[in-house]
């Protein structure tokens, strides 16, 4: 019993080591003026579990670093779309 509960506390314990940092490449092609990039990036920042979003405006490209135990990919997207600026995965 005692061993049971030991393994069942380590899980408990070791469990949110299991949640894994996510980094998503999106590109978004409607980024076209110097106001795109913060209207996008507030998008994004407004997602539970994002923690870091890198907005180049050059390439129409933000990086957007995620906890995909709280949000996801189709989150992401779907954040930038309904801002205007649909978005499409470069690398995942």
């Amino acid at each position: 019993m005692k061993k049971l509960l030991a393994s069942l506390s380590l899980v408990v314990i070791v469990a949110p080591v299991w949640a894994a940092t996510q980094t998503v490449t999106l590109y978004v092609p409607g980024m076209t003026c110097a106001a795109c990039p913060i209207t996008v990036k507030k998008a994004l920042s407004r997602v539970g579990g994002v923690s870091t979003i890198n907005v180049g405006f050059e390439k129409r490209e933000v990086i957007v670093t995620y906890d995909d135990t709280t949000t996801s990919v189709q989150k992401l997207t779907q954040a930038t779309g309904d801002a205007g600026y649909p978005s499409r995965i470069i690398s995942h």
